[in-house]
């Protein structure tokens, strides 16, 4: 790879406030442009990121000559189109996720990326949190010796009714929100990366706030999910079990991870911006204190501080630092694609059908 890479965000909120530091952390990115619908949301974005190419036309972004790599932040709803607009005119892609809507609609995503050989990537980011990144090479290392189980619980309030409306497409399962897309999509994306490919689903999924007043006193109907209880059966014989709720007050954004085997226990307890790492073998009387990755951005940006959005970012730059290699048709294997997100959304496609009456539901 030889001049910097030329990025174009389209989407200025999490774009914004997540994509812009993690790829300004890498030094081989260079953001150049944004693009969002409106003008006052991407000059105001362009204002706060010193960045003055500025757009509100994302199809002919997508074409612009002097771009090599677009990013997707947008409404998922969106994303087909941009995504494979920008893979037809030749661009390096970076979608976020949840990925698409429909099973189809992310299989016509990766169909074209393989058809165009272009590099591709999904923002499962939260695999290079510290402890998800050690928990990586332990088990590979060993550690657990043959793996038997996993479970993942995950509660927080966004959608709790003592709390402000978030944006309105994410109550609503026509334009791709919910919280099994939302939020497990990077669960179930972390135990297929420890544990291989999922063979069989099972859940409960369920909106347990069904209306929400908004500010002007209108009534908001939600049919996406907040809650949602899935079983999964892996490949290699691993169990594993997901929770999340979006509805839980006073949870703090909490976050429990715990994989067993045959030689010892691995658990991750803290939040979904950090925690602590603990592990125990056989023969040691219980779990106890492991170091999580060391690994920074190597540029020195981003330091860590608790902070959701810098959490994100840090864990994203580390993710396109190991998606640089691709540019060069050598793409590392732990760096999640388009083929990633189908995955994830094929899992959580087979949990809304397993809860609406399928049972267990073979993928």
């Amino acid at each position: 790879m030889g001049e910097r890479l030329r990025v174009g965000i389209i989407g200025v909120g999490w774009g914004a406030l997540v994509q812009v530091p993690a790829f300004r952390a890498v030094p081989e990115y260079d953001v150049v442009a944004l693009c969002a619908r409106t003008p006052d949301s991407v000059s105001a974005a362009g204002a706060r990121t010193g960045i003055d190419d500025l757009s509100t036309d994302w199809e002919s972004f997508v074409r612009r000559a002097d771009l090599d790599i677009i990013s997707v932040a947008t409404p998922t709803a969106l994303h087909l189109d941009q995504v494979v607009a920008a893979l037809r005119a030749g661009k390096h892609v970076l979608c976020e996720k949840p990925q698409a809507l429909t099973d189809a609609d992310a299989a016509r995503m990766l169909a074209v990326a393989e058809e165009t050989g272009l590099a591709h990537a999904v923002c499962f980011e939260n695999r290079w949190s510290p402890e998800k990144l050690a928990v990586r090479d332990l088990i590979a290392d060993g550690y657990l010796g043959t793996p038997f189980s996993a479970r993942v619980d995950a509660a927080v309030d966004f959608w709790h009714p003592s709390h402000p409306l978030q944006s309105e497409w994410m109550y609503r399962l026509d334009q791709g929100g919910g919280y099994l897309l939302g939020l497990a999509a990077h669960d179930l994306d972390y135990l297929c990366r420890l544990f291989g490919e999922p063979v069989a689903i099972c859940a409960d999924v369920h909106t347990t706030v069904p209306t929400r007043e908004r500010p002007d006193g209108t009534v908001l109907h939600i049919d996406a999910d907040d809650s949602a209880s899935v079983l999964v059966r892996m490949a290699s014989g691993v169990h594993a079990t997901l929770t999340v709720s979006a509805v839980t007050l006073h949870a703090g954004a909490r976050y429990r991870f715990e994989a067993t085997g045959s030689a010892g226990t691995l658990a991750i307890d803290g939040s979904l911006y950090g925690g602590a790492l603990r592990g125990g073998q056989v023969g040691e009387t219980g779990l106890a204190d492991l170091p999580g990755s060391g690994r920074a951005p190597r540029s020195g940006a981003l330091p860590a501080d608790g902070k959701r959005s810098l959490a994100a970012a840090r864990h994203l730059a580390l993710l396109l630092e190991d998606w640089l290699p691709a540019f060069d048709g050598k793409p590392d294997p732990h760096v999640p694609t388009l083929r990633d997100g189908l995955r994830a959304q094929r899992m959580i496609s087979a949990a809304r059908r397993s809860s609406a009456g399928e049972g267990w539901v073979t993928l």
